[in-house]
Formats: C-alpha cells, structure tokens, sequence
C-alpha cells in the first residue's frame, strides 16, 4: 500500500479519520477538566499531557510538511487539497495544543522539547531542499555520492547547532 491508497482509502471513508482527530481535543478537553486546580494536581497529569501531545503532533506536522512539500515542489494548487487528510491534522493539532496550553505550559510536557527540536530539523530540511531547488542546480562531478551525502547532513547539523544557539 502507498502513501496515495492510504490517502484514497481515507478520502473515501473519512469517518473514522476524522473521528479520531476530533477525539484528540476533546480528550484534552477532558484532561483539561480533570487535571484539578493546583500545579501539583495538574502535574500528575503530564504523562497524559505527553501523549495528547503526540497523538496531535505526529499527524499534523506529517500534514504540514506534505502540505509545504505539495505547494512547493509538486505544484498542488490550493483547489484541489483534501480538507480530510491535509487540513484536519493541523486544526487537530492546533486546536489540542492550544487546550493543553492554557493549563499547563510545555516545559513540564515530557519529550516537547525533542518535538520542537524535530519540528525545526524538517523546517530545515525543507528549506534547504527547497534553495537547491530552486538552484536549478545540475552538476555532473566525480565526487562520490557519499561525500555529498556527509555534506548535506553536515549542512543540516551546522543549521541546526545555529538555530539552538540563536533561540
């Protein structure tokens, strides 16, 4: 199965797809109105805060990246995007963040810090992919592939190593 029959097979029965995006902030909704009052009482939720976060990161930043990948590099015109499997995700996820914001903030979340870090890795990733290529740059060199390779991820370390000293 591909990506594209996976997005086929969800385009033509969305219910349960969206059912369970929906279900994500609804649950935060919940932990919210659980989790008491007190910072101590809302702490011992954490480790439901953790998986909230997750459950709505992991398919909103894959439907961000594709979105960024689809209009930039395929051409996708903004007519023809799902709202299902390319929309939905990210309002999931903005809507579950925002929820889980106004109780706690995320550096009590375990592991948030590891998402930003991941989150700035793909944005720069796709920045980089995105000036080569626009570079329309072709070469034909005798260098080995594997020593571009170990400069490209030279490039994204040195992107990264920067971005964390800056903010």
């Amino acid at each position: 199965m591909t990506l594209q029959d996976l997005f086929r097979s969800v385009s033509q029965q969305p219910g349960p797809f969206a059912l369970v995006l929906m279900c994500i902030p609804l649950l935060a909704l919940l932990v919210n109105l659980w989790s008491g009052r007190t910072p101590e009482e809302i702490l011992r939720w954490k480790y439901a805060y953790t998986v909230l976060v997750y459950a709505a990161a992991i398919p909103g930043v894959f439907a961000f990246t594709l979105n960024i990948y689809l209009f930039l590099f395929e051409r996708q015109s903004v007519w023809t995007m799902n709202l299902i499997t390319q929309i939905l995700p990210m309002i999931s996820m903005g809507a579950t963040l925002w929820m889980i914001r106004q109780k706690i903030p995320f550096s009590y979340v375990p592991g948030f810090g590891k998402l930003s870090g991941f989150l700035t890795l793909i944005a720069a990733l796709i920045g980089t992919l995105f000036f080569l290529d626009r570079l329309h740059f072709y070469a034909v060199t005798y260098v080995p592939f594997v020593y571009l390779l170990v400069g490209f991820v030279g490039v994204l370390l040195l992107i990264r190593f920067a971005w964390s000293r800056l903010f």
